[in-house]
């Protein structure tokens, strides 16, 4: 098992990614998280993990913009639960419903994939080889009709020739 990459956070609110000695924005952790990268950020000064404000702090800032996840009743029902004896649940049932969701929607991908025989690019490159093949044969019955159609002319001419 790989050690976390480590974010750093200092009191100016920048984040500095130590494996790559750079300062990082949050879209950037948004990033590793879409990656899957392991990562940890942690307070400069104290060290004290700090990964769970960052990460609820984009969450935030995308329920801000456009299309909102979590609906207002939604997180009234989360807040609810703080300080309720099932808050210890409350976490690992949201985690494993989510798992959940995520694997039926893997296997919903899956069966698609299977009923279709292929996958959406492979579907285009088909229906394009398919285009291509309809377009040659339409070019080789116009070549051959236009060669047929020469044929005929010359043929037409020599005949008229012979009668002259």
């Amino acid at each position: 098992m790989t050690t976390p990459r480590i974010i750093k956070k200092y009191p100016n609110r920048r984040l500095y990614d130590t494996e790559i000695s750079s300062y990082i924005t949050l879209e950037e952790i948004r990033q590793l998280v879409l990656d899957d990268e392991e990562f940890e950020v942690r307070d400069a000064k104290t060290g004290e993990n700090l990964t769970r404000s960052v990460l609820l702090q984009i969450i935030a800032e995308y329920e801000e913009r456009g299309q909102p996840m979590f609906t207002t009743k939604l997180l009234s029902q989360i807040i609810r639960f703080y300080g309720d004896s099932l808050q210890g649940f409350m976490g690992g049932y949201l985690e494993r419903s989510l798992q959940v969701f995520l694997d039926q929607q893997q296997q919903f991908r899956s069966q698609l994939n299977n009923m279709l025989g292929q996958g959406p690019w492979s579907m285009l490159n088909d229906l394009t080889e398919r285009n291509m093949d309809m377009w040659k044969s339409l070019q080789q019955g116009f070549l051959t009709a236009a060669a047929n159609s020469v044929r005929g002319a010359q043929d037409a001419n020599k005949k008229k020739e012979g009668k002259s």
